[in-house]
């Protein structure tokens, strides 16, 4: 069966929910306050409770937050590629959420930094696999390389899954441009679809992304609550999103990530991955915290609803 191995960065989030953040200088009281893991263990989660078996092929870090994350992958039942651990720490990020469903994040890289070639060919990649790159992990000098070079040597029918994140926000860097015509599946949401090609609307993204990527990629742009966009081979459709009341929009687009690629796996038409994709998400958003995916029944639950609505 194929595994989703991801080479992100699994970190420890501090979440905390406020009404409204503060001004520069300022302070306020929080609603509530915990620990959860978070970064690339979202994505996995979703995967992992929608039933494509989960690889997190990152380092994990000695102390507390390390702990915390070995044991939420073990909760989930994601294995750990990597077994020993790093001298650093895993890192910390703050994730704050205001009454409006906006986050804000702000993070530490630790131990999830650095990754070499021999960790990442400690474990052995099987056909059918997917492999799930991260833009921040084009950010770490103590990573990046290694990764762009195990990639670009990964035999044709392993499926390279990229999502840009927030803060890779142009195809002209060297690595990026060694990575791109490598790209099967490109997942990201339309703010970071637009920024990187330059684009005013996700149809045009979607075009100008194709144009930087290998030819049959698949495209899948989320658009909110509207939905998502679907593009290969020049064929766009839109794919609409469910109604809900959100009140925490953290790790939603993580939760339509690991779906989406659930469903590929699976042997979903990309329609369908991305329709079951836009009700995890919307099911994301009614829970707080980051790693809020559901499972398949939950899924199948919602679907099933709307259908008969």
């Amino acid at each position: 069966m194929p595994r989703l191995l991801h080479t992100g960065q699994v970190i420890i989030d501090l979440v905390m929910a406020v009404d409204k953040l503060p001004q520069s200088g300022g302070d306020v009281l929080a609603q509530s306050a915990s620990f959860e893991a978070g970064g690339g263990f979202n994505v996995m989660a979703a995967a992992q409770r929608n039933g494509l078996p989960v690889v997190y092929l990152g380092r994990h870090g000695t102390g507390r937050f390390g702990d915390l994350a070995r044991e939420a992958m073990k909760t989930e039942g994601i294995q750990i590629g990597i077994a020993h651990r790093a001298t650093l720490d895993t890192g910390l990020c703050v994730a704050v959420t205001e009454a409006s469903a906006e986050r804000t994040f702000i993070s530490y890289i630790g131990a999830e930094g650095e990754l070499s070639a021999e960790d990442l060919a400690s474990v052995p990649v099987e056909a059918g696999d997917y492999v799930y790159v991260s833009g921040y992990s084009l950010l770490h000098v103590g990573k990046a390389q290694a990764l762009v070079d195990w990639v670009l040597a990964l035999p044709g029918e392993i499926k390279v899954v990229f999502d840009p994140g927030p803060l890779v926000d142009s195809p002209d860097a060297p690595l990026m441009q060694a990575l791109l015509p490598r790209i099967d599946v490109w997942t990201s949401n339309g703010v970071e679809a637009l920024r990187f090609t330059g684009a005013t609307e996700i149809a045009q993204a979607l075009v100008l992304l194709a144009d930087h990527l290998a030819e049959n990629v698949l495209l899948v742009v989320r658009d909110g609550p509207q939905g998502c966009w679907v593009s290969q081979s020049g064929l766009c459709q839109h794919v609409p999103g469910f109604k809900v009341e959100a009140v925490d929009s953290n790790g939603a687009g993580d939760a339509h990530a690991g779906v989406f690629i659930a469903g590929l796996a699976q042997g979903l038409a990309m329609l369908e991955a991305a329709r079951r994709a836009n009700a995890a998400a919307a099911l994301a958003v009614t829970r707080w915290g980051p790693a809020t995916s559901p499972g398949s029944v939950e899924v199948d639950e919602l679907i099933s609803k709307t259908c008969c609505a």
